[in-house]
């Protein structure tokens, strides 16, 4: 969820990170798709149970446009997990640990089809680097709450 305004931000000293590991870089997981065509188009599957921790309710997946040379993102959450994929256009995605600083970008969308975990405590946000509007489609694994949005901005992408 894109967030805006003085009101969304939160000081990061009371922030407490939720995840498996003490290095959340560690638990992003990049799975490559395969793209399946014939005469009708194309499809990918962008997530399966398999990808899902067990047991798991439903969260919520929500599509985002990115017009040419706009970013979405540049934020992160302390105990959501969210899966992002670009099944069209060419996207940037920047990873950053909170803590550590550890960085990682990624090419998604053509020529680069796969699903990325984004753990809590990872920053994260996505460039369209392409010359056509970018698709991309995020399974959270909770609902927005917008009393408690766990979404913290954090700017890592120009």
């Amino acid at each position: 969820m894109e967030i805006g305004g003085q009101s969304s931000l939160r000081n990061q000293k009371d922030i407490t990170v939720v995840s498996k590991r003490s290095d959340p870089m560690k638990d992003i997981l990049i799975e490559d798709l395969e793209r399946k065509s014939d005469e009708r188009g194309w499809l990918i599957e962008v997530l399966g149970s398999k990808s899902l921790e067990v047991p798991h309710e439903f969260g919520q997946i929500h599509v985002s446009v990115a017009y040419p040379g706009k970013i979405r993102g540049n934020h992160y959450h302390t105990r959501k997990l969210e899966w992002f994929c670009v099944p069209q256009g060419k996207g940037l995605l920047l990873l950053k640990n909170l803590k550590t600083g550890e960085e990682k970008e990624l090419l998604m969308g053509e020529g680069a089809l796969r699903t990325v975990k984004i753990t809590p405590g990872i920053i994260h946000a996505i460039k369209n680097i392409g010359d056509t509007n970018m698709i991309l489609i995020v399974y959270a694994n909770e609902s927005f709450n917008a009393d408690d949005p766990d979404t913290f901005y954090e700017q890592i992408l120009e």
